[in-house]
């Protein structure tokens, strides 16, 4: 059983609030900076990091894609079209995890986010490029959709292509959200903007609608496991859901350019920290 003394309690509560404001901007659930807390700072072996982030994915996505939806910023249709691929993916991962030892896990972490920073750089001044043709599966079911942005004051329209390979990687990001603890969203929201075509700030809300579903299919095998430490989880879901109501509002108003070189900047600081953990465990920040 972990013991966690009261002052810890209070400090992954006010990190979990961060955490819940960064996951509800760019749709990843806040899980890139509660593992690294957890593990770097406070010490938590990875898997009760992994297993605490996994559930409080499910409390970022509850908290903010309600006002997304309501938004219309959210699209329904292509999130439930993806999230076929995701659940799959999250269910497998989460039982690969128990096989893979932590330092490869924390390697593998830190190399996806300097890959999901790399492909949000080199697309940061493409948002949604006018012209684009919707593919035969996007137009059947009808995917593409528009929104109306605060930041610009403008209504934007916006297709939906390359459909089925963007499904393909959606598996792929689900399998890294049940291995790694994080949301999905690492992969989801570049791939959905630079592959799909989709307007970053839809791609974002759509992955804070998807990611609590594919959360939620991988924390139960975590559960089983016994990696979900109640006094881990409790104010880590308490903060993120104060987190996300703060960053869903701020979302709306933050120019699409800046969403990104924001994200990408995050990434990039983590993922340097969740390396040098990975092949030197006894390092602590």
């Amino acid at each position: 059983m972990l013991v966690i003394t009261p002052f810890e309690v209070l400090s992954i509560f006010l990190m979990s609030i961060l955490a819940g404001l960064v996951g509800a901007i760019f749709g990843l659930g806040g899980g890139i900076l509660i593992i690294p807390f957890l593990t770097l700072v406070e010490g938590v072996p990875l898997p009760y990091a992994i297993g605490a982030s996994i559930v409080s994915v499910v409390a970022t996505s509850s908290a903010s894609a309600a006002t997304y939806v309501q938004d219309r910023l959210t699209n329904l249709r292509l999130g439930m079209f993806l999230e076929v691929g995701t659940v799959l993916g999250a269910i497998t991962g989460a039982f690969v995890a128990a096989f893979v030892p932590p330092g490869i896990l924390l390697v593998l972490f830190g190399i996806l986010l300097i890959y999901a920073s790399a492909v949000m750089i080199a697309g940061r001044k493409t948002d949604s490029p006018s012209g684009v043709a919707p593919d035969k599966v996007a137009r059947k079911l009808q995917l593409g959709g528009k929104y109306f942005d605060p930041a610009t004051s403008a209504t934007r329209q916006y297709e939906v292509t390359n459909t089925l390979t963007t499904l393909g990687i959606s598996g792929i990001s689900g399998l890294v959200s049940g291995l790694l603890g994080v949301g999905g969203g690492i992969i989801g929201v570049p791939t959905m903007n630079l592959l799909a075509k989709v307007p970053v700030k839809v791609a974002s809300a759509t992955s804070n609608f998807m990611i609590g579903v594919t959360a939620a299919a991988s924390s139960s095998v975590y559960f089983v496991r016994g990696d979900v430490q109640p006094l881990l989880v409790a104010p880590l879901m308490v903060g993120v859901v104060v987190g996300a109501a703060v960053g869903t509002r701020l979302l709306r108003r933050t120019p699409p350019l800046r969403v990104k070189l924001l994200f990408a900047v995050l990434l990039v600081a983590v993922s340097i920290a969740m390396i040098l953990k990975g092949f030197f465990p006894e390092i602590v920040l």
